[in-house]
C-alpha cells in the first residue's frame, strides 16, 4: 500500500452500529428472552408470561423506532462476482 493512500476496502466500509434506539428495542426484547427463559428452568409460569409480555414491548418499540431502517448497504466488493465462485 502506498503513503497517504486508502485502500479501496477501507473507503468501501460501512456502518452497521445502529441508533441507540434501536438498541434499547433489541436489549428490551433480548432482556424478555433471558427472562422467559429463567422461567422456564425455574418452572414459574409467571416469569415466562412477564418476560413473553417484556418481549412483545420490546417488539413494539422495535415497531416504533423503525429500527430495519439502520440497515446500510455496503457499496459493492472489489472482485466478487458470479464467475469467480464456479
Amino acid at each position: 500500500m502506498v503513503e497517504g493512500k486508502k485502500s479501496e476496502h477501507a473507503e468501501n466500509l460501512g456502518n452497521h452500529g445502529g441508533r441507540a434506539s434501536s438498541w434499547l428495542a433489541v436489549t428490551v426484547m433480548v432482556v424478555g428472552t433471558i427472562v422467559s427463559g429463567f422461567g422456564l428452568t425455574a418452572d414459574n409460569w409467571t416469569l415466562v408470561w412477564v418476560g413473553a409480555g417484556v418481549f412483545v414491548v420490546g417488539g413494539i418499540l422495535a415497531l416504533v423506532f423503525d429500527i430495519f431502517t439502520d440497515v446500510v448497504i455496503d457499496a459493492p466488493r472489489v472482485g466478487m462476482h458470479a464467475e469467480d465462485h464456479r
